[in-house]
């Protein structure tokens, strides 16, 4: 079945694109909807505040946060940590993806569509 899923995850339409101007909180629940998963977002070793948009992150931060990227287009069939270095990559902005209820950080080397289907060791 892993097989057929990873094809499925291929073609699936559900796609999550990442705006800078948009809150985080909005970000993360776009990503819950899209894939069924949580999409944390770091100010340091702290979990940013929510009503934050990626502009006023940067202000609170020593890392400096890209807010003139272009969007990014996540997939489920992307590795959860490719996508996670794709935030850092693109935005300068860490984060985890955690399962649907947010308590625990989904292994890096499965995709999020497996991620979603909760194919890995809790």
């Amino acid at each position: 079945m892993g097989l057929i899923n990873n094809i499925k995850d291929a073609f699936n339409k559900a796609e999550f694109t990442v705006a800078p101007n948009k809150k985080l909180k909005s970000l993360s629940a776009d990503f819950l909807k899209a894939f069924d998963l949580q999409l944390v977002f770091y100010k340091g070793p702290m979990i940013a505040d929510g009503d934050l948009t990626l502009a006023a992150l940067n202000k609170k931060t020593t890392k400096e946060v890209n807010t003139t990227a272009d969007g990014l287009k996540i997939k489920g069939s992307m590795k959860v940590g490719d996508a996670e270095k794709l935030f850092d990559q693109q935005f300068g902005v860490k984060v985890q993806i955690k399962d649907k209820e947010g308590k625990i950080c989904v292994p890096n080397g499965i995709t999020i569509g497996q991620a979603a289907r909760g194919e890995y060791d809790k």
